[in-house]
């Protein structure tokens, strides 16, 4: 007989880090889009799932003193999309959240969450790497805070610790500015995750300026720092050899998708496209 599972919502932090603690396999939740269909596939549904949307200080996306950008764990995908400071100042990961599935996927959705699924496809995994961001978290050892470049260890795992809550991504004020191109490529456009996804974003006050991340090409999602520095170095001129270190980057694998060769040829390709499209300079 199918355990019955244990929902509670939590109404702050505390309350849900204690919920979780209370019962073994505990799992958070915020939009739930990923984590429910895994759990039912894995066969290992949690025994508790802990509700994080109910939390106001979670569902906020707030303009820091410092000009960093703070972005709560549930505050939804198509809200950071739609959102105007993200629009004007952090257009990469506006461009990256739009793209994710549909409408309503991205309505309920988070960008917390979508990271904190750690799938190599991950949409906002591919803007928040090339803007620098920082996960902050908590647990029962207290707060801590995660690089973007340390968050993600392996397919479907992340540096967070047992009972640790991921709380919000910042994203740092040095990162605003500039422009991003994404290329993506999908077996069903518009509705489905990345068979490969390029982003290339060029940010003036970050060194290196041009920053390439790359989607379903690798265990985790990844930056091609090899092309970042060629482009920086050499402008559009560096375009063909830029694709070749980011198609050296990637490390694919053969699935129903795609295989590996055809993956690797279009990160090449996506990110010619991305360099002229932007006249990276």
């Amino acid at each position: 007989m199918q355990e019955r599972l244990d929902y509670r919502k939590a109404h702050s932090v505390e309350e849900a880090l204690t919920l979780f603690q209370d019962l073994p396999r505990s799992r958070y939740m915020a939009g739930g889009t990923d984590l429910l269909p895994r759990a039912r596939g894995s066969g290992q549904a949690p025994s508790r799932l802990v509700d994080i949307k109910g939390i106001p200080e979670l569902s906020r996306i707030e303009e820091l003193p410092s000009g960093d950008l703070r972005i709560g764990a549930a505050v939804s995908v198509a809200a950071v999309a739609a959102h105007p400071t993200v629009r004007q100042r952090f257009s990469a990961l506006s461009l990256c959240a739009s793209a994710l599935g549909s409408y309503p996927l991205r309505n309920r959705a988070t960008v917390v969450g979508n990271i904190c699924n750690a799938s190599p496809c991950a949409d906002t995994a591919a803007a928040l790497l090339c803007l620098d961001a920082t996960v902050l978290c908590v647990g029962p050892a207290g707060p801590r805070r995660i690089p973007i470049h340390e968050f993600f260890v392996g397919p479907g795992q992340t540096s967070l610790a047992s009972g640790e809550l991921a709380l919000a991504v910042e994203i740092p004020a040095a990162s605003a500015g500039g422009r991003a191109e994404l290329g993506r490529l999908s077996r069903r456009q518009g509705v489905d995750i990345a068979t490969v996804a390029v982003l290339l974003s060029v940010l003036p006050q970050r060194s290196p300026r041009h920053r390439v991340a790359l989607l379903s090409v690798a265990p985790t999602p990844r930056r091609a720092s090899e092309a970042e520095t060629l482009l920086d170095q050499r402008g559009p001129s560096a375009a063909n050899a830029a694709a070749e270190a980011a198609m050296a980057a990637a490390r694919p694998i053969d699935d129903v998708r795609g295989t590996a060769a055809y993956r690797r040829e279009m990160v090449g390709v996506l990110l010619t496209r991305a360099v002229r499209a932007l006249g990276a300079a």
